[in-house]
């Protein structure tokens, strides 16, 4: 596959200006960990960069600099004979996202309860109407965002910045994770009447009830992927 063309499939192209305020660098390590986030660059591909310089017509200077953040962050690792190979899910990595995230979330839902104000739940019934809407038209592509809102909403809810950015330093894992359980219409499903059951123990106030909710929620989801991991390897 020609170099150029192999980088457009993945959403990353030539430069046409960089967005003001960025640097080069900073604009090729947020292009290439997205595509990573997304699945556009599969689990051990390798990156080379001056491939990838060349793709993107800059120097390599830049692209050295993404991809050592990129390895300090873990999304990559060296291989011994030179270039990069995009890392995939270990069974330990997925156990203790899903571990941190049943805690922090499961709190940040009982807050919630017992902080909202009445008219913070119009937006989350409408997250949940819309995310229906797209499950029963097939559209499945387009959960994976509105399931996001649909939490982000939930944590602002909890009146805690703290907790919000403890959540949001795993959103990138979250966000892969998701992809996997949401790619199957019986997960999917169960994720909307999930969703209608927090919205009610919300509405009550019972922040015992949404709490055991959401912890039950996202240990469901870590079953899910870890049962694809164990069927195909991540």
């Amino acid at each position: 596959m020609e170099i150029k063309a192999e980088f457009k499939n993945v959403g990353i192209e030539p430069f046409k200006g960089l967005p003001v305020r960025k640097s080069t660098g900073q604009y090729v390590f947020e292009n290439l960990k997205k595509a990573i986030i997304l699945g556009r660059i599969s689990p051990g591909q390798r990156l080379i960069e001056s491939r990838i310089a060349d793709a993107l017509d800059i120097s390599r200077t830049p692209v050295r600099e993404a991809i050592h953040k990129l390895e300090r962050e873990g999304y990559l690792k060296k291989l011994p004979r030179g270039g990069f190979a995009v890392l995939g899910m270990s069974r330990e990595d997925i156990e203790e996202t899903f571990g941190i995230r049943s805690v922090l979330e499961s709190y940040a839902a009982r807050l919630a309860a017992i902080k909202h104000k009445e008219e913070e739940l119009e937006p989350l019934e409408a997250k949940a109407e819309k995310y229906l809407a797209c499950l029963n038209r097939g559209e499945m592509d387009a959960l994976l965002k509105i399931n996001t809102e649909f939490h982000d909403l939930l944590y602002v809810m909890s009146r805690s910045p703290k907790l919000e950015k403890m959540i949001s330093d795993l959103k990138d894992q979250i966000y892969r994770f998701r992809q996997i359980i949401l790619k199957n219409k019986k997960m999917a499903k169960k994720s909307h009447e999930d969703h209608k059951l927090m919205l009610e123990s919300i509405r009550k106030r019972d922040a015992d009830g949404v709490e055991k909710l959401v912890r039950e929620h996202i240990l469901r989801g870590q079953s899910a992927v870890l049962k694809e991991f164990d069927k195909q390897g991540m």
